[in-house]
């Protein structure tokens, strides 16, 4: 950890950005168009960033420091964007950055970012999930094109009052939340059921056959039935309301699970999908059609083969 101290008090908050790639990048473009150039650290080196939004590219200068021993103070706030799979190789970062007065936002999928996180942040004073809302996907040239508007929802309080301050005027609009456990489950369902794409290798056009619908709805049924288990009682159409979303988004819309097939990297399938299986067992609900779409996922993450 290093010894500098976290001055939260400045005018300029010190912001720092961990995992460059998607999420990342939008986040940083918005923070920078907004003249406020967020720290940039990350595992690959790169001198610049750029966000395609619409017809403007918005480049944002590097570079991205990958040696955590280099990192020289603290900082205010710190946007942790790598996926669920990255958090232990992430952990030497969220050491050197964080402080007594640090507010770690977390920009993940799934519904246990706090308990993840939580025991590598040190001294910080929050860990602070979010949900991510918006469409930004990785080009074959490094750029990213964010395909729709910015949205980033956080559970109301003092530590998202942060948050949103340093967001506030740029093109990703924060959200606060007092149902954020409903916010976050409702996103949990949508990215569970973009596992299908996974194992299909399909895009969001595939959602427009009647079979893979079908499959889609009896999903996303039984995760609203953990969902309860867990507390949290969602709307009775929202099985068919995420199906709709797919179903009205352009044919080609990818999801990160399904590029990271692509590419062969790990998936995020235990956070996404396996989550639902393991918290259904736990309150004795049985989760057949995600016990099967786990099960592929992981032998599809993970192998062997």
């Amino acid at each position: 950890m290093s010894d500098s101290s976290t001055d939260t008090s400045s005018a300029d908050p010190r912001i720092a950005v961990v995992g460059p790639g998607a999420i990342g990048t939008t986040i940083t473009a918005a923070l920078h168009a907004a003249g406020r150039t967020p720290a940039l650290y990350g595992r690959t080196a790169r001198e610049e960033l750029e966000l395609l939004v619409g017809d403007e590219r918005i480049v944002v200068p590097g570079p991205v420091h990958t040696n955590p021993d280099e990192v020289s103070a603290t900082a205010d706030v710190v946007f942790l964007a790598v996926k669920a799979t990255q958090i232990d190789a992430a952990a030497p970062w969220l050491d050197a950055l964080c402080g007594p007065g640090t507010v770690v936002c977390v920009l993940q999928n799934g519904v246990e970012q706090v308990a993840l996180v939580s025991p590598h942040v040190g001294d910080a004073v929050a860990v602070l999930p979010s949900v991510v809302w918006f469409p930004a996907q990785a080009q074959a040239d490094g750029t990213v094109r964010l395909r729709g508007d910015a949205r980033l929802t956080i559970p109301a309080g003092e530590d998202a009052e942060r948050i949103a301050a340093v967001l506030d005027g740029t093109l990703c609009r924060v959200e606060q939340a007092s149902d954020f456990a409903a916010m976050a489950w409702r996103k949990l369902l949508q990215n569970a059921a973009a596992g299908l794409m996974a194992l299909t290798g399909r895009r969001a056009g595939a959602f427009h056959r009647d079979d893979l619908g079908d499959l889609t709805r009896a999903y996303l049924r039984e995760c609203a039935a953990v969902a309860l288990a867990e507390g949290v009682a969602l709307d009775d159409g929202v099985a068919d309301e995420i199906l709709a979303g797919f179903r009205s988004s352009p044919a080609d819309l990818s999801t990160s699970i399904l590029t990271d097939r692509e590419a062969e990297r790990p998936l995020e399938w235990d956070v996404r999908n396996g989550v639902v299986s393991r918290l259904g067992r736990r309150h004795g609900i049985p989760t057949p059609v995600s016990d099967i779409v786990t099960t592929l996922l992981a032998a599809t993450s993970d192998g062997p083969g």
